[in-house]
């Protein structure tokens, strides 16, 4: 699915790009110029987000372990480069036109072409972003960012046409105005699209999702999961990598063990509906942790139950048991 929206969202920019660069030539407006510049970076960034879909969704193998998925943080990070020296490059023409200034021609009918593209840059953005959320496809939710902020942009863009256009072009300094203003939104796209794929590359903690699986965890805590610390979450591409240890009863055998983390495999691809790879340390409970085990009838209970302890990204993140430092707070 990631692959196949990649590739028509590819297509797309191409037809786009011809009608915008149409709507350059038949205007001559510096405006129209700068949101044809834009579909530029909308071309380079499909095809190197096509190629980074296709090379994301290969397996693992013995020179990439965790798989191929971070090939879609770098295609985002040069996306975002590429918005950002469009920017530059829009800031450049709009000057040049307000020193070099001369008589626009057909604005209607580039009213007219401009004004088709953002609607069909808005629904392709928004339906590449829902699709990209869903398949955990950060190419797909730049794709969309961007031609959701290139549809907002044509806002802007048509409203200057438009006052060019009913003021028969007195205003003529508007073009390189609205030109202007928009080079600043395409500098602002950049930025975040080139920080969202670093923060992948660095593997920065995704506070968000690493919340959501805790609250999967929480919501289906079993009596016998004594704790759960030193939790780990990463997504490369579809791939949701879980790195955690948790506390069982000390005298469980390996095949309650097992059962144990396939369920916790079972539960969260349940609920992320992708793929997912599991890394859990089993840990022995000691008896300080018998007032947090909820477990009935447990035959080695040193200490009466208390509470359980709420799994949050505070005491769950951390490497360390849960019970020896116990506060009241933890309890509540």
């Amino acid at each position: 699915m990631p692959i196949r929206i990649q590739r028509n969202i590819a297509l797309l920019s191409v037809v786009l790009f011809l009608g915008k660069m149409l709507a350059w030539y038949l205007t001559g407006s510096v405006t129209v110029l700068t949101d044809a510049l834009e579909s530029i970076v909308n071309m380079a960034a499909g095809f190197l987000g096509l190629f980074s879909v296709i090379i994301a969704a290969r397996p693992r193998d013995t020179n990439h372990p965790y798989g191929h998925g971070k090939a879609e943080f770098l295609s985002s990070a040069v996306e975002g480069v590429l918005i950002f020296i469009a920017g530059i490059v829009i800031i450049y023409q709009a000057i040049h036109q307000l020193i070099v200034p001369h008589q626009l021609q057909k604005l209607d009918l580039g009213i007219f072409i401009i004004a088709g593209a953002g609607l069909i840059n808005y629904f392709a953005g928004r339906y590449a972003e829902q699709q990209g959320k869903k398949s955990n496809s950060m190419v797909l939710v730049s794709a969309g960012n961007h031609l959701v902020a290139d549809a907002y942009s044509t806002i802007a863009i048509l409203i200057g046409l438009v006052l060019l256009l009913l003021t028969n072009n007195h205003w003529a300094w508007l073009d390189s105005a609205v030109a202007l203003c928009f080079a600043v939104i395409t500098k602002i796209t950049g930025y975040k699209v080139l920080r969202r794929s670093v923060s992948g590359m660095m593997d920065e903690m995704d506070m968000g999702l690493l919340k959501e699986v805790i609250d999967v965890l929480q919501t289906s805590r079993k009596p016998h999961w004594v704790d759960l610390h030193n939790l780990r979450v990463i997504q490369y591409g579809s791939m949701l990598h879980v790195d955690a240890h948790m506390t069982l009863p000390w005298y469980y055998q390996v095949v309650d063990a097992d059962k144990t983390i396939h369920e916790l495999e079972r539960l969260i691809k349940e609920h992320f509906h992708n793929q997912v790879e599991l890394f859990i340390h089993i840990d022995s409970c000691m008896p300080y942790q018998c007032k947090l085990c909820a477990l009935e009838n447990c035959p080695e209970r040193k200490e009466a139950f208390q509470h359980q302890v709420e799994w949050k990204i505070e005491n769950v993140w951390a490497d360390s048991k849960h019970g020896k430092n116990t506060t009241a707070t933890d309890l509540s």
